[in-house]
């Protein structure tokens, strides 16, 4: 039976959706093509007809993950806001929908070309999002350099909070770098 190009649509989105909270919760090496599958409510043959393979598949759900990511941050906000929503425990405490550069980062030397070309065009991403949160007063390449610098302790601070295993260096990492970022 075939499924018509709308269903196809839908089932292509579902697929991503599930993938890159999959991914992010337990890291693209851990989560097989049987379990994206499950997670998406979908067949293996579903998956390899919408992606030809689990490469392409991770490609696509680290591209997704961003994007959906990106879309939840508001047209105007104060980066302290930012900063503080990004390193709070609610964020630390759910990496399935959390930053996908947290979530994913101590992997990606290890993946394709192709998936690291969509990271990489996501970390470009939020650096410019940030760079233009940053000081009117500053030259665009100093308030490059501090948005380079911002993401790099923003995603840092979250990959060691997720890291450690006890809860007050965990809380106390966060709140340290929250207060180096924000005045």
């Amino acid at each position: 039976m075939r499924v018509s190009k709308e269903q196809a649509a839908k089932n292509r989105n579902r697929i991503l959706e599930a993938a890159s909270r999959l991914i992010r919760e337990r890291g693209i090496a851990s989560v097989g093509v049987d379990a994206l599958a499950e997670a998406a409510g979908m067949t293996h043959g579903s998956l390899y007809s919408q992606f030809g393979s689990k490469e392409r598949l991770v490609e696509e759900a680290v591209a997704y993950a961003i994007s959906a990511k990106g879309r939840e941050v508001p047209e105007a906000f104060a980066l302290d806001d930012y900063v503080s929503e990004y390193l709070s425990a609610a964020h630390r405490d759910e990496p399935g929908g959390g930053c996908p550069f947290a979530a994913l980062s101590c992997e990606m030397g290890r993946q394709s070309a192709g998936v690291r070309e969509r990271f990489t065009a996501g970390v470009r991403g939020l650096v410019a999002l940030l760079s233009g949160r940053i000081g009117s007063g500053l030259k665009p390449k100093q308030r490059e350099e501090k948005a380079l610098a911002a993401t790099a302790s923003l995603v840092g601070a979250l990959v060691l909070a997720r890291a450690v295993n006890d809860p007050k260096l965990s809380d106390d990492i966060l709140r340290a770098t929250k207060n180096r970022l924000t005045p």
